[in-house]
C-alpha cells in the first residue's frame, strides 16, 4: 500500500492557524501591557500573582540577559530554527494530531517573542507569580505556550507510533 502525504500546505495549514491564534494573543496581550503599564510596574492581583511590566533581553529566566546584545540575534536565529523545524516536522507528520498541536503551540510562542526581539530588542513579559519573597520569573502568553507545547510532546512520546 502507497502512503500517501498530503500537499504540504495542506498538511501545515490548521496547525498554523493554530500558531498564528497563539501569536496574535500573544502580541495583543504584550501591546495591552506595554500600552497600560510603565516598565517595572506592579499591580497586585491576589496573594500570589501580580501583573508587571518587564523587559526581557536573555531567555527563559533572564539566561544572558546582562550581556551585551548579541543574544538577541542568537536567541532570534533559535526561534526561527524551532519555526523551520516544528514545520517540517507538521508535514512530516501531518496526521499525529497531539504531536502537532504541540509543535502548532511551539511555532505560536516562538513566533511571538521573535517578533519581540525584532521590534523592540526584549521581551515583554508580565506574568509573576510569587511565594513570600521568592518570585518566578515574569513570563507571557507564547512562554506558556512553548512550555505547554513541550508538555504534550512528553505526553506525546508516551504513545506508540507505526513508522
Amino acid at each position: 500500500m502507497v502512503n500517501v502525504q498530503p500537499h504540504p500546505a495542506r498538511a501545515v495549514a490548521p496547525w498554523a492557524g493554530i500558531a498564528a491564534v497563539v501569536f496574535l494573543i500573544d502580541i495583543a496581550t504584550k501591546f495591552y501591557f506595554e500600552s497600560n503599564f510603565f516598565l517595572g510596574e506592579t499591580r497586585p492581583i491576589t496573594s500570589f500573582f501580580n501583573l508587571v511590566l518587564a523587559h526581557n533581553t536573555g531567555a527563559a529566566f533572564s539566561f544572558l540577559a546582562d550581556h551585551d546584545g548579541w543574544q538577541m540575534y542568537f536567541f532570534a536565529l533559535i526561534a526561527v530554527a524551532a519555526i523551520v523545524i516544528c514545520t517540517r516536522l507538521i508535514i512530516r507528520h501531518s496526521k499525529e494530531n497531539l504531536f502537532c498541536l504541540a509543535l502548532a503551540l511551539i511555532m505560536g510562542g516562538a513566533s511571538g517573542n521573535l517578533f519581540d526581539r525584532i521590534i523592540y530588542g526584549y521581551v515583554i513579559d508580565f506574568l509573576d507569580f510569587y511565594y513570600q519573597y521568592w518570585h518566578w520569573p515574569a513570563f507571557n502568553v507564547a512562554d506558556m505556550a512553548i512550555v505547554g507545547g513541550a508538555a504534550l510532546l512528553i505526553i506525546d512520546s508516551f504513545f506508540t507510533r507505526n513508522e
